[in-house]
């Protein structure tokens, strides 16, 4: 077995897992690993959150309206009464949505950050685990197709469970 060299690598923000890196702990860099860079990990969760706010000032604008119109008063949902119209509750729980799921995604990257485990395969599926949230949310604020966006979660739930399990896996072997 051919022990490979340690490579060096020099830049900002690198995830350097080579001897004499950074971040080496005096191990050697192996020719397959690829490095990612910190903001290249962060992309992903910058974006679910662009997502959650997006939904809270669209909430907040739908709730406003239906306190301008008359649809509902303050004394109706005073306790957090389901009283808001339909439109302004699917928003409301689009919105709530993006803190169940989502908060076990944004654990693993601060977790997979400072252990540096956050290689390709965790920014891939960081990726594709925010395209599955989009892909609820639109549906969810759109046709609200339980069927569908049941789907939608769902598969935010494999890619998220494939995530923990590949960086529990890596943690423990």
């Amino acid at each position: 077995m051919v022990t490979p060299l340690p490579i060096v690598v020099q830049g900002r923000g690198l995830i350097v897992r080579g001897g004499g890196g950074r971040y080496s702990e005096g191990r050697c860099f192996s020719p397959r690993e690829i490095l990612v860079s910190v903001p290249t990990v962060l992309l992903p969760v910058f974006v679910q959150i662009g997502l959650t706010f997006a939904l809270l000032v669209w909430t907040t604008w739908s709730r406003t309206r239906a306190l301008r119109n008359r649809d509902v008063s303050f004394k109706d949902i005073a306790l957090r009464e389901p009283n808001w119209p339909t439109r302004t509750t699917q928003l409301g729980s689009c919105f709530s949505n993006q803190f169940e799921l989502p908060l076990l995604f944004y654990v693993l990257i601060a977790l997979a950050l400072p252990l540096r485990h956050a290689d390709l395969f965790i920014v891939s599926m960081s990726w594709v685990f925010v395209v599955t949230r989009f892909v609820h949310a639109g549906i969810f604020v759109t046709s609200n197709n339980v069927g569908q966006h049941g789907q939608a979660w769902f598969a935010g739930v494999l890619v998220l469970f494939a995530m923990w399990v590949y960086f529990v896996l890596k943690i423990l072997l």
